[in-house]
């Protein structure tokens, strides 16, 4: 996979700036001036990040001109996430035959919900935004290093066929595995290729990964939206929320609770 992947002559480069606010995400180290000086170099990305920032999601009925202002006004976590969701969506070039649109809004409506069930968790919703925003990058992977295959996974899924099985069967991996493999060539945190690697299985090596389980958990909120706005939690994963030391009640008051978390989306795709 790591060979496929550095011969790869159309794969995205990652901005600096991406990399350094990876990187903060283990050491913590990036503060709101740090953000300023990095979008000071790239004006495209400061000026879509302040148009959102400016959004009813977010700036609310205060005018923000400047990083500066977004700082005071979102503080230095939340603009990190929405640099790095701009940055991010802008390194992605279209490819043949790949609906990168799609692939986006369904990215950005992961990550929304791993952020808010992150909460229940009590673990760090940023990361977890940027864990459920990640969870597909081996999807667009492979449509890069075996575009033919790719064409032949998708039209066997759009017939019923499960994708990771079909990928493995033509491909001898799966998205997840090459997900976490661009993750780690693109040295992103050992957290992220982990939350990726495992989102179908968070359970592995005597621990329950948190960003996996809020993955798996956004996928349930995603495949089964019918049934979580009728209240209906039959295939709810009930033994990963065990697993979790969540009681259901609690879970499905939570869920029951969701606003309406993609307001912003067709912002963050414009």
């Amino acid at each position: 996979m790591r060979e496929l992947i550095e011969k790869a002559t159309s794969l995205p480069s990652v901005p600096k700036i991406l990399q350094e606010l990876m990187a903060s995400f283990q050491s913590n180290s990036v503060g709101g001036e740090r953000i300023a000086t990095l979008l000071a170099n790239d004006q495209a990305i400061t000026a879509k990040v302040l148009r959102l920032a400016n959004s009813a999601k977010y700036g609310g009925h205060r005018k923000i001109g400047s990083v500066k202002d977004a700082v005071l006004v979102l503080g230095t976590d939340t603009l990190r996430t929405l640099v790095l969701s701009v940055s991010l969506s802008s390194s992605f070039k279209p490819l043949p035959n790949f609906d990168l649109n799609a692939y986006w809004r369904y990215s950005f409506r992961m990550a929304n919900r791993c952020k808010y069930m992150a909460k229940l968790l009590k673990v760090d919703p940023e990361l977890a935004y940027t864990c459920g925003l990640l969870h597909g990058i081996g999807e667009y992977l492979i449509h890069v290093v075996k575009p033919e295959q790719a064409v032949l996974i998708d039209q066997e899924v759009a017939l019923g066929n499960r994708r990771r099985e079909t990928e493995v069967r033509h491909l001898g991996f799966d998205f997840t595995q090459a997900g976490a493999e661009l993750a780690r060539y693109w040295h992103f945190p050992d957290q992220i290729v982990d939350a990726i690697a495992h989102q179908y299985a968070p359970a592995y090596g005597g621990k329950l990964n948190p960003y996996a389980s809020l993955i798996m958990l956004g996928r349930y909120l995603l495949e089964h939206e019918k049934d979580v706005k009728a209240e209906r939690y039959e295939l709810f994963p009930a033994k990963l929320a065990h697993a979790l030391h969540l009681k259901l009640e609690d879970v499905y008051r939570h869920i029951g609770q969701m606003p309406d978390l993609d307001a912003d989306i067709d912002d963050m795709l414009g």
